[in-house]
């Protein structure tokens, strides 16, 4: 199981998903209204480094964080 958690602003608890791909948590997340409107805007970290492509295997127990963009001074 991958562990997928939302920062910030989303409000959404954290999920467990089997999914093996990036692809797959795309999906999965496209149907979800209260993460959707926030997909095109995320950095993507996995195991707390972000990712700069979608080319990436998923494995049983990484952490996959959706950092979506903040302002702040």
């Amino acid at each position: 199981m991958v562990k997928i958690e939302f920062l910030g602003p989303i409000s959404k608890e954290p999920m467990e998903l089997n999914i093996t791909s990036l692809d797959e948590l795309s999906i999965i997340l496209k149907d979800d209204k209260d993460v959707s409107s926030w997909l095109g805007s995320c950095a993507v970290a996995l195991n707390d480094r972000i990712l700069t492509s979608r080319d990436v295997t998923l494995k049983s127990g990484d952490k996959i964080s959706l950092l979506p963009p903040v302002c702040g001074g």
